[in-house]
């Protein structure tokens, strides 16, 4: 196989899947890590923001100095699958990581001068769900479900059935049948 299919073939859908992929894992560490034991930085995220930036920026960095490794030794590694499955990886997670922040810091939070992407025909009405989503996360105090972004309404649907599930189930249980007091003779 020659070296420019092989990296084509390989690395190319890695990239592919991993950018799909970096949104479920960046769900995940939103939902189990921003909002507990690291809110004492993304907390900033759901304030009001003085200044240019906020310290939650620096979550969003902390991907970059793997996604940059990883591309140098898909490079300048010794050749083979290896190396263009680290390649595949790191330009994932470089394609997700600039989409979340032209969607995320720029459209949804105005950040960045973006807008003419809501005149693009269909993927506007995509973003406008995903801003759609992101709003329902920063209602409350701490902010909540939905965690994820680009799945804005997939996140939505799945936030609707947990609230109507949770609307649904009984608080109370049924009564449990009352047992008598046991009698002399059993104890005996």
């Amino acid at each position: 196989m020659s070296a420019f299919l092989l990296r084509v073939v390989v690395w190319l859908p890695t990239a592919i899947v991993i950018a799909v992929a970096m949104d479920f894992w960046s769900a995940l560490l939103h939902g189990r890590a921003w909002h507990r034991w690291l809110w004492a930085v993304h907390r900033s995220h759901h304030s009001a923001r003085e200044g240019r930036f906020e310290a939650n920026d620096a979550l969003s960095a902390l991907h970059a100095p793997l996604a940059i490794a990883l591309i140098l030794f898909g490079c300048a590694g010794p050749p083979g699958v290896g190396r263009e499955l680290a390649f595949g990886v790191g330009v994932g997670m470089t394609a997700f990581g600039l989409a979340y922040v032209v969607v995320h810091d720029g459209l949804v939070h105005r950040r960045l001068p973006v807008r003419a992407l809501l005149r693009v025909p269909y993927l506007s009405d995509y973003l406008r769900e995903v801003a759609r989503a992101h709003r329902v996360h920063h209602a409350g105090v701490r902010g909540g479900p939905p965690y994820g972004f680009f799945f804005g309404r997939r996140e939505l649907a799945r936030h609707r059935v947990l609230t109507s599930r949770a609307h649904s189930t009984p608080t109370a249980r049924p009564p449990t049948p009352s047992v008598p007091p046991p009698t002399d003779r059993a104890r005996a």
